[in-house]
């Protein structure tokens, strides 16, 4: 059993004087029920229901006071009715327009019970069939791929794990930047840290993934509202995958023939469904930044493991020493920004990385992270700090005194100076500080 971080959230979800009931959002088989049931060990009573099956699904029809449903609830899953702490899962609660409804009505007149939603199509068939959630009474958050640091405890790493969290694994560095090559191959899909763990063969995953990418194509006419944008959806999920990281232009992605506005309606039914993002870039170096939605998109995907899978590119990922000699870099990018992703608890967080808003120039930062009200670039490059040259004009832009560089090198800290004269701070992090970026940045800052 992989200890998720989520875990924690829950716990304090539990313990708020305001609690409403969550929704917990994310791509399929991210692990959603399964933390769910993990959490569930804090209550004396548990009650699930799974509105795939019609018998569950059924309650609520029957029923229309919440108390009567609530008996029908407790008789449904042989339980008495006692007073105590008791946790309702809902689980695919997109398969009923009238559960979702009644969850405000959970909320006002039934506050005791602790209840949880969850469905692994949840975003795109609200969508499609235009319902939503009742305002302000209910709470969202997002369950995204295992983060290293996850990895580590799937895998049975948790001494290293736990010099991660403390900052202290410099004396083990090539020990744990190994860690992370191999995280970087595997992904964060939770039953392949699972398999993986066994007996740490790739190749034993290669039925998850295929199970996987054919799960998410079987899902596209659940994404879609009409059989033209089934296969569009289609053509991204097949293809889509060895394109990640690129700045892509939705006119005949993929070597199609699809037009713009149909590529981007199906990209974005994905996105809602976060099995991808579409990262625009943002121009300015100050607070607030702004996406540019008329500049190119890069494509990042849910998981670098499916991403390896399904590009065909594992093999180069296991043999190499430094993941930056991966997909021209691109792979080492996309791992990065995965693990960016999973420190954000917001089901609206998303990444951002900069481009110069300049005719002809092609100066761009692969990441810019929000940190105490400052904009800190973060590049994933390896190499002396004279070829970090977008960096440096970004640096002359812009009033923070300190930038990122990832790599596979240690953790340090270099005084660098742009050509134009300006003095900044270029913190040096390794590949598996980035889940812990926030703690390193508090140590230096």
């Amino acid at each position: 059993m992989i200890q998720r971080k989520a875990l924690e959230y829950l716990k304090e979800w539990k313990n708020k004087d305001n609690r409403k009931p969550l929704v917990l959002r994310g791509a399929r088989q991210v692990g959603k029920s399964t933390l769910v049931e993990e959490f569930s060990k804090e209550f004396p009573v548990y009650l699930k229901l799974n509105l795939e099956k019609p018998n569950d699904r059924e309650l609520f029809n029957q029923y229309e006071d919440i108390d009567s449903l609530l008996r029908a609830i407790y008789m449904h899953n042989r339980k008495e009715i006692e007073d105590l702490p008791t946790l309702l899962f809902i689980d695919e609660i997109q398969f009923s327009t009238k559960a979702i409804a009644l969850l405000r009505y959970f909320y006002e007149e039934a506050n005791h019970i602790y209840i949880i939603a969850a469905g692994s199509l949840l975003e795109s068939l609200l969508n499609i069939e235009h319902i939503s959630f009742p305002v302000g009474r209910v709470e969202y958050f997002p369950i995204r791929p295992c983060s290293f640091l996850e990895f580590l405890d799937g895998i049975g790493e948790n001494f290293d794990k736990k010099l991660v969290e403390s900052l202290n694994a410099d004396p083990v560095h090539d020990r744990i930047i190994s860690l992370f090559r191999e995280y970087t191959l595997v992904g964060g899909m939770p039953e392949a840290i699972v398999e993986y763990s066994k007996n740490r063969d790739i190749l034993s995953l290669r039925t998850i993934y295929d199970s996987l990418l054919t799960a998410y194509i079987d899902d596209s006419e659940k994404y879609a509202e009409n059989n033209n944008l089934t296969n569009i959806i289609r053509h991204c999920l097949s293809v889509g995958w060895m394109h990640a990281v690129e700045a892509i232009s939705f006119e005949g992605f993929g070597g199609s023939n699809f037009k713009s506005r149909e590529v981007g309606i199906a990209l974005r039914a994905l996105q809602k469904a976060f099995i991808l993002e579409l990262v625009y870039p943002v121009s300015n170096t100050q607070l607030p930044i702004f996406q540019n939605f008329r500049k190119k998109p890069k494509l990042f995907w849910l998981d670098t493991g499916i991403v390896n899978f399904a590009s065909k590119i594992q093999h180069d990922v296991f043999s190499v020493n430094d993941i930056q000699d991966v997909y021209r870099g691109r792979i080492a990018e996309h791992i990065v920004g995965q693990e960016l992703l999973c420190i954000n608890n917001s089901v609206l967080g998303n990444r951002h990385f900069w481009r110069r808003d300049k005719s002809g120039s092609d100066a761009e930062i692969d990441f810019v992270y929000l940190y105490k009200g400052d904009i800190i670039p973060i590049e994933v490059k390896s190499g002396n700090n004279s070829k970090l040259k977008s960096l440096h004009m970004f640096m002359d832009n812009s009033s923070s005194n300190y930038a990122v560089r990832v790599w596979s090198g240690r953790l340090s800290l270099d005084k660098v100076i742009t050509k134009n004269g300006k003095e900044f701070n270029l913190i040096n992090i390794p590949f598996y500080y980035i889940c812990v970026l926030d703690k390193v940045l508090d140590s230096i800052i």
